[in-house]
């Protein structure tokens, strides 16, 4: 029972992050790469930290506007 549990809660923060995933990527201000271009590893861990700030930004946001 509790797995099932954990598992709902796993997807509804999945559904919730990919939700707010457009808002979040305007934050963090990111451009796509030019086709063909590969990012090399710390470029990848700098996008990926820039994007997790910009989660936690876009969730505080949404989450004062449903509170007014």
């Amino acid at each position: 029972m509790s797995t099932d549990n954990s598992s709902q809660q796993a997807q509804q923060k999945v559904n919730d992050f990919l939700r707010l995933l457009p808002l979040t990527i305007e934050i963090a201000g990111l451009h796509r790469t030019e086709p063909g271009k590969n990012l090399n590893e710390d470029q990848m861990g700098v996008r990926v930290n820039q994007l997790k700030h910009a989660y936690k930004l876009a969730r505080q946001l949404i989450l004062e506007v449903a509170s007014k």
